[in-house]
């Protein structure tokens, strides 16, 4: 079966086609700036990639562009629609709701309107994805993944917050966590890597890029993770605060005259390491800023690193022991400073880095030494292959 994936932003669309038995991608790509002015980048195996700059004024659009890139004669992978045999949607907030991934139907997508105000920026997206693939291919199944599902294993005592209970029980209000899908693949690809059952490990997955996590996974279930009610809590990410002393928000709308909407923007898109450098969301560039002397991007720097190292020690002390810590997405695969700072923290676990292997750039590796009782790993995350296989497990 060819799965296609679909990951459906508000003005973008990213997308894999893969061929289920083999597990090989056969096409990626990205539709950008959809509702102003639209450019498409196609990726098909084997084939020069193609960049295209075309109207893209809704989703639907944007998904009947990839379809026909997907069976063009020229660039195409396939030669019709019907060698389709699935779509996989990544949907953000499942709310209670949704624990596992599920058949897309009438009543599932008003479940997921209904989570709606849990994600305001994320879910409406995905919901254009699902109803534009629904409207040109109407007799494909399709499947939602979400990424809140695997935190539903979270015990009371880690997703409720010291709030009032009646806030819980009238609207919900406790931490769901997110970036699931990556959490839970790889802790399971951790596992294989090493030989072992997820059952009897205990992983700490570093999800870090411009947004970032951290997931306690205990027997190969969520038991805690850092992303809460929404994705704006936790360790301080791109442009994200992270977790912080709530009074800030009403000291900061006073001091600067602003409203509680424009207060909250400032948290999410003015913040993290962005806010502390000046300079950049990017930790690239805080690293070159850092080594031209500019003491912010360091010190931006310096705030992740610790807060990730606060965040793996919690979960430690939460499962009672650590056997291996993975290090994924963009910042956790790709930047070895980072992992260095992060596991120099960690020497009270038994954890010393193998400085030469801490050298390796998005690939699956050891980090850590022979003599470490604690393991640290790279373990490239693959979210579309995930929802892929969540996808044919389902179907």
């Amino acid at each position: 079966m060819k799965v296609l994936v679909i990951n459906c932003g508000s003005s973008s669309l990213k997308y894999q086609l893969i061929d289920s038995v083999t597990e090989q991608v056969l096409a990626k790509g990205l539709c950008e700036r959809i509702g102003i002015d639209g450019r498409l980048t196609h990726k098909p195996t084997g084939k020069n990639p193609v960049q295209i700059s075309v109207d893209m004024p809704n989703h639907t659009t944007a998904v009947g562009l990839v379809l026909k890139e997907l069976t063009d004669e020229a660039n195409g992978v396939i030669s019709s629609l019907e060698e389709i045999g699935a779509v996989g949607h990544r949907v953000v907030h499942g709310g209670e709701k949704f624990a596992a991934s599920v058949v897309i139907t009438p009543e599932v997508i008003a479940d997921i309107e209904a989570c709606n105000d849990l994600a305001p920026l994320h879910n409406p997206a995905n919901l254009i994805g699902i109803n534009a693939c629904a409207q040109l291919m109407p007799h494909v199944p399709m499947v939602a993944v979400f990424d809140t599902a695997f935190h539903q294993t979270m015990p009371e005592k880690a997703y409720l917050y010291g709030l009032p209970y009646e806030y819980y029980e009238k609207y919900s209000v406790r931490r769901y966590g997110f970036h699931g899908t990556s959490h839970s693949y790889v802790s399971k690809r951790t596992a294989q890597i090493l030989g072992k059952d997820p059952k009897d490990l205990k992983v700490i997955v570093c999800h870090l890029g411009n947004g970032s996590s951290i997931c306690a996974v205990d027997g190969g279930k969520s038991v805690d993770t850092s992303m809460g009610l929404t994705p704006l809590e936790g360790v301080p990410m791109g442009t994200r605060s992270g977790g912080i002393d709530p009074a800030i928000v009403e000291f900061i709308a006073n001091k600067e005259d602003l409203t509680l909407e424009q207060t909250m923007n400032v948290l999410n898109k003015k913040s993290g390491v962005q806010g502390i450098s000046g300079v950049s969301s990017d930790f690239r560039d805080l690293q070159a800023g850092a080594d031209q002397g500019n003491k912010r991007c360091a010190l931006a720097r310096d705030v992740f690193a610790y807060s990730v190292a606060k965040y793996v020690g919690a979960y430690a002390a939460v499962m009672n022991g650590v056997d291996v810590i993975s290090f994924t997405a963009g910042v956790g695969e790709n930047d070895p400073d980072i992992r260095k700072k992060v596991c120099s923290y960690l020497g009270y676990l038994g954890l010393w880095l193998d400085e030469e292997k801490n050298c390796v750039r998005g690939k699956e590796e050891i980090i850590s030494t022979a003599q470490s009782k604690t393991l640290a790993m790279v373990v490239p995350t693959n979210e579309e292959l995930a929802i892929a296989r969540e996808t044919v497990a389902l179907l």
